[in-house]
This record gives C-alpha cells, structure tokens and sequence, in this order.
C-alpha cells in the first residue's frame, strides 16, 4: 500500500473515531428564557402607552410572561418553570430551539416546577386540562402550601382530581433531582402571599448553577444575603419589574413591593457584573428598550435585562 493511500486511510478512521466521539458525548443541560415581563405581558391588556401601542404594532418588541424551561438534551427532557398566560407559544419556542428534543403530543414537557400562585405564574396550568394538552399524570412540584392551593381550588383541582397533573412536594433548602444532570433547589423569598408562599429555584446543571428569582417585595426582607448568594452561582436572573419609582403614578408600589433595578445594583455592586440579568419587566419598565437611558444605565453598570429566548448552558 502507498504511502498515500494509507495516510488517507489514516484520516478517514480518524474521523469516524472523531464522529463516534462526538455522537456519544453527552449533550448540555440548558435554561431558555421564555418570557421575561411582568404578570400582564408586553403589551398589557387594556394599556395604551407607548410601549404597548408599540409592541402591539411591532410584535419583535412584545415580551411574553416570565418563565423559563429547563432542556436536557442528553436525556431528551424538558422542565417548565412557571406556567404562563403565555405557555403555548413558550412550548413552540423550546421546540424551535431544541429541534432534537422529541415530546409526545399530549406531554411537551417532562415536569413543571411553579414558583407561587399569582396569575402569570400559574394561568398556563389550564391549557394542561381536558381542552387542551391533557396529559396523564405529568409532575407538578411545589411547595406543600402551593399544591394545597391547587387542590383546594377551582379549576386548578380539576386538573389533579382528573389526573393530568401529579403534585409532588418540593421542600424548601433541600435539593430534588429532576433527573440524573439536574438537580433543584426551592427558596423561600418574601413575595405577596395572599394564596401561597413563594419560592426562587436554584437550578444546578452538570457544570453550572443558575439562579431564578422573578418575584420578591425586597432583598433586604430575605432571611440570606443577596450578595452571597448571588456570589455562590454562575448566572443569576432577578426581578426587575420596575426601574423607576414613579412608573406607575396612578398605583402606590407599596401595593405592589419590588425592588427596583437600580437598587439591586447598588446592592450588589462588583458581585453581580457579568452574572446577572433582569427579568419580569413590567410593561411600564423603560428598561424593556433597547437604547433607553434606563437600558444604558443597566450596561454601563455590568448588568443586563434578559431577552426572550435566550439560552443559558448549564
């Protein structure tokens, strides 16, 4: 054999150890932000201000509701966090960005997690029901307090009593394996509780930890200090409802307790560049442009607002 035929044959068994390699290595585990504003969306039902007149004529710069998805591709797994007014367009987008993860029809994901009961967070439950995707005894984790809400109350009970959705408890500091690379964390956060307790997850992948805290009345109400916490993870994504204290002049902010962005920053200084980003804008919140000045502020500090459809790996 010559000695250019053997060095062919050299390359061609080099690359089909190499296209073994690459089949056989296990794929990432990802969080894709599925929606990133406030409960009421962007645009808001009934609001005509210019933000929502905008989004609703150039829909490229609408938000849906903040949730997030959970995708491990190596498993072939999806996770929701959160169900959302907006949860049938947020399946369509985990589809679109992870064509490789095949879902049964009536189960396009494999669990959902739920942070508390207000509406955004769990008005998408319903398209899980009898008139729509129906599925048999999909997961459902949360607080013991949460599941209690749902099973003590209409409509959501009619998902458990007729077995689309399966509670399953979550608590509180104690971390639940999702599957063999993910592993969860729920803490209690101090957030409205006019129904249940609320929760952030911590979402722990093979490599990297994510943090997800879209609702909570003020970081210096929490029982842990935000700046170490946020020092423990790779990537955080906060509440940002609200960037200015007079966004809403015809509402008191004490109805409706965030903590404002700028604050965050202050609070976290050095500690959250190049970690975090902001999600749950309301549709009042300027920092939902791109280019305004509350926009730039965020920048100039080493923060972000987070997009819909951007992917964290894990």
């Amino acid at each position: 054999m010559n000695t250019w035929r053997m060095g062919l044959l050299v390359v061609v068994a080099l690359a089909a150890q190499l296209r073994i390699g690459n089949d056989a290595a296990p794929r990432a585990v990802s969080v894709v932000v599925l929606g990133t504003a406030q409960d009421g969306g962007l645009p808001q039902s009934g609001c005509d201000c210019s933000r929502c007149d905008r989004a609703r004529r150039r829909p490229s710069t609408a938000r849906m509701v903040a949730s997030l998805a959970i995708v491990n591709e190596r498993l072939g797994r999806t996770y929701l966090i959160d169900a959302s007014p907006d949860v049938g367009r947020q399946l369509a987008l985990v589809a679109r960005t992870f064509p490789a993860v095949k879902h049964p029809r009536r189960r396009p994901v494999d669990g959902i997690l739920l942070t508390h009961a207000h509406a955004g967070h769990v008005a998408g439950l319903l398209q899980f029901g009898r008139e729509a995707i129906a599925p048999r005894e999909l997961p459902l984790h949360g607080t013991e307090a949460m599941l209690d809400f749902l099973r003590g109350n209409a409509p959501w009970s009619l998902l458990v009593d007729a077995g689309h959705l399966a509670p399953q408890a979550l608590v509180a500091g104690e971390p639940f394996q999702l599957d063999d690379d993910v592993s969860i964390v729920a803490h209690v956060v101090p957030h409205r509780g006019e129904f249940t307790d609320t929760v952030a997850f911590e979402v722990r992948g093979p490599k990297r930890r994510l943090l997800y805290v879209p609702d909570i009345d003020r970081w210096e109400k929490w029982d842990r200090s935000l700046v170490d916490v946020v020092a423990s993870i790779d990537v955080a994504l906060l509440d940002g409802t609200f960037h200015d204290a007079g966004e809403l002049p015809d509402r008191k902010l004490e109805d409706i307790p965030h903590p404002l962005i700028p604050h965050t920053i202050e609070l976290l200084g050095a500690v959250g560049k190049g970690k975090v980003w902001f999600t749950h804008l309301n549709h009042s919140n300027a920092a939902a442009d791109t280019g305004s000045t509350a926009r730039r502020s965020i920048e100039r500090a080493g923060y972000a607002v987070a997009a819909d459809g951007q992917v964290f790996p894990l």
